[in-house]
């Protein structure tokens, strides 16, 4: 894995000063921002620089060269055949979903669809846009998939946009494209805007093949924009650039409204490095790998300290999605986990209805740091069951 390392924590609290390194004191494993602690692409980061040494720090107003070199990876990463006419910039994948939203739902009355447990900020963007949330639970007794018939009934009462989650955050699977053809078939029935988050997408793992929803969704007659960025999968959120691509006619002449600040607001630094990322395919693989084989340490150090934590595999990303409840920690296990074992994992209930009793945590990170995490979270365990088993009975 050349190329491909974590630095030791001390290390990377002293280089880095992101929230992810500076919110939690030094004791704390800090496993819950999506970011990764590898080293980026050298060919990204040397782009970058150049653009800086050319001062090169002005205003974008399109996406120029970004259009053909993001048209080139999802052709050849899934088939995809993106029209470059319809790739606009955005300044990041949660902006380019809320103004995507702003443009498509009434600003009274406006409803649009949610699947949770899913990424928290969908919330938020749906109130930006002045919209109600409709929560329609995935099926956690099916493998955390789209629940067709409940998003049907939904879809019959009146709904603006489907806000979809591809793969899904936080549980790491990738929808069928069965599953996607269905959902496309049931918004074009019912004119439902779906707007598709594929940011994780680039790293889908091995036997784990990715679906764009506009590949599921060809011949449907549906409305749907897609809001993707090499922003995870090459590690370069600060750089502050993603596209939103229309999918057909009717999302593609919505998206000629973006407001003109929209591609102003983009960073041109970031612009070429996704660029630069597009094209750096031997890093990413190293780094699925990488990825890989620390979800199967992680199982592996489960299976031996806490065999009572069920793991929902991933089919992309870093993030992982844990059920506690067998642990009697409480609805939040994340909370007692931060404050007794000194480790930071997202809190399941933040992720909406079917995250009580969870965690996600990110394994991006350097192998001695899951072990390390494992083993906190078993002691903290087995304190708390002495503890429980030492305690003085209550006098009937």
């Amino acid at each position: 894995m050349s190329g491909i390392h974590a630095r030791p924590l001390a290390d990377l609290r002293e280089r880095r000063t992101s929230i992810k390194w500076h919110r939690f004191p030094a004791d704390v494993l800090p496993m819950s921002v999506a970011e990764m602690d590898f080293e980026i692409a050298p060919s990204v980061a040397q782009t970058a620089i150049d653009h800086l040494l050319r001062s090169d720090t002005g205003y974008l107003d399109s996406p120029g060269p970004l259009a053909a070199a993001f048209a080139g990876f999802a052709s050849a990463a899934w088939g995809w055949q993106v029209d470059e006419s319809r790739v606009h910039l955005a300044t990041d994948v949660t902006v380019g979903v809320l103004e995507t939203l702003r443009l498509a739902v009434p600003s009274v009355g406006g409803r649009v669809v949610l699947t949770p447990p899913v990424y928290a900020p969908f919330s938020e963007m749906v109130g930006e846009a002045r919209a109600e949330a409709v929560d329609v639970p995935l099926r956690e007794d099916a493998g955390w998939s789209l629940d067709l018939p409940a998003i049907e009934r939904a879809f019959a009462t009146g709904v603006d946009a489907f806000l979809l989650c591809n793969p899904h955050n936080p549980t790491g699977r990738s929808h069928s494209r069965e599953s996607l053809r269905e959902l496309a078939r049931l918004a074009a029935e019912y004119d439902v805007l779906v707007v598709s988050d594929e940011v994780h997408a680039p790293l889908a793992h091995p036997g784990s093949p990715f679906t764009p929803f506009a590949v599921a969704c060809t011949g449907a007659g549906v409305r749907s924009v897609t809001v993707t960025s090499a922003s995870k999968g090459w590690n370069l959120a600060a750089l502050k650039c993603a596209v939103a691509v229309a999918n057909d006619a009717d999302s593609a002449a919505m998206l000629t409204r973006f407001p003109e600040e929209l591609a102003a607001r983009t960073s041109i630094i970031g612009l070429h490095a996704n660029i630069a990322a597009y094209e750096a395919q031997t890093w990413l693989h190293q780094t699925v790998d990488r990825i890989t084989d620390n979800y199967r340490l992680l199982v592996g150090e489960l299976s031996i300290h806490l065999p009572e934590v069920r793991v929902v595999e991933p089919d992309a990303g870093y993030l992982v999605w844990l059920d506690l409840r067998a642990l009697g920690l409480g609805d939040d296990p994340a909370a007692t986990l931060l404050a007794d074992a000194r480790v930071a994992l997202n809190s399941g209930p933040t992720f909406g209805t079917g995250g009580h009793g969870f965690a996600r945590m990110n394994i991006a990170c350097d192998p001695a740091t899951i072990s390390e995490a494992v083993r906190r979270i078993a002691a903290t365990v087995r304190a708390r069951a002495a503890s429980r088993s030492h305690a003085p009975a209550i006098p009937a």
